[in-house]
């Protein structure tokens, strides 16, 4: 399932945030891998401070793995099914890790791309 993640560096965190992201040792140890740094290079920074991005997620609870990573550096403020779940082919179960080959991230994070600036510099 796809999740649109909104959240905010937490304070003193975003210079530990980026030397994770440019060591690619974010979500080092989680089984979502190099998804993490993914999420990162197509994160957008909105004018407010807060960051977008779409995380997909097969837990049963919305980023039940990925939650403590992000935390570590983000106050997560907001994360809401990106599309309908009934539209889903990987929760409705006719095809199991869908996500991995769909096309939604992309075409969410196009629409993404639209707002603010990339959060990565």
């Amino acid at each position: 399932m796809r999740y649109l993640v909104a959240a905010r560096v937490r304070p003193g965190c975003r210079e530990a945030l980026q030397q994770a992201i440019d060591e690619g040792s974010l979500g080092a140890g989680s089984v979502a891998g190099g998804e993490y740094l993914r999420d990162m290079a197509h994160a957008r920074e909105l004018p407010d401070g807060r960051v977008k991005w779409v995380e997909v997620c097969f837990c049963t609870t919305p980023l039940a793995e990925e939650r403590s990573y992000w935390e570590e550096y983000f106050e997560l403020l907001q994360v809401k099914e990106a599309h309908a779940r009934s539209k889903c082919r990987d929760a409705t179960g006719v095809e199991p890790w869908a996500c991995c080959g769909c096309d939604c991230t992309e075409r969410l994070e196009e629409h993404l791309a639209r707002l603010g600036r990339p959060f990565q510099r």
